[in-house]
């Protein structure tokens, strides 16, 4: 650390002195990969629960667990793979309805999808929120005001990040940390919180439309 230390302010000083500011960039770019590395080690020893950190050792494959923290994911891969491509029907999953699978109603509802409607349905459903968000962007450019713009991204990438994440944990690609997939999974905080987001964009862009008339 001292070598690393040494040469950055080498560097800084060259930078300055020369006025090759590149090098002020590369600079900082090193030191702030340095930072991230010894913060991952800190967070992730530090800060994480114990039950978080087995979460991500089981999904990095350093550990395993199949009968604890990787339960849920394995028996969604299981019920998302017996899916197959067209699925065993509605309503005909074994995965989920001899309920194998928990938390099937709320956090691991894609891997319902997948096994009743198969690889067929999992695409439809990705393609109906593909579409949608699409259509918050296409609301977002179309504002002209700034604040409002803002807010119509930031609705556009709650809803993306809600839906990376979720369907990321169920396929075993992303660590499980309780997402609902928007106006999917069940309850009732979610669904007021998603509908409370979009109502205040709708009528944010009803009010230019109101300005332009």
């Amino acid at each position: 650390m001292g070598v690393v230390v040494a040469l950055a302010i080498y560097t800084l000083v060259i930078s300055v002195y020369w006025r090759k500011y590149i090098l002020l960039l590369v600079t900082a770019f090193s030191l702030g990969c340095i930072g991230y590395t010894q913060a991952c080690d800190f967070v992730f020893t530090r800060v994480l629960q114990p039950h978080q950190r087995i979460r991500i050792e089981v999904l990095l494959g350093m550990k395993e667990d199949p009968a604890g923290a990787g339960y849920n994911v394995n028996q969604a891969r299981i019920a998302i793979g017996s899916g197959r491509f067209f699925g065993k029907g509605y309503l005909k999953g074994t995965q989920t309805k001899l309920q194998f699978v928990p938390e099937q109603d709320t956090d691991f509802i894609f891997c319902t999808v997948g096994e009743e409607w198969g690889f067929v349905g999992s695409v439809g459903v990705l393609l109906v929120y593909l579409f949608f968000i699409l259509r918050l962007i296409g609301i977002a450019e179309r504002q002209r005001n700034i604040s409002t713009q803002i807010y119509a991204y930031s609705v556009a990438s709650i809803f993306l990040f809600h839906l990376i994440i979720n369907v990321g944990m169920v396929l075993g690609l992303l660590p499980v940390i309780g997402i609902p997939l928007p106006f999917f999974s069940y309850g009732g905080s979610s669904l007021w919180g998603f509908t409370l987001l979009l109502f205040i964009l709708l009528r944010l862009d009803a009010a230019r439309m109101e300005q332009l008339n």
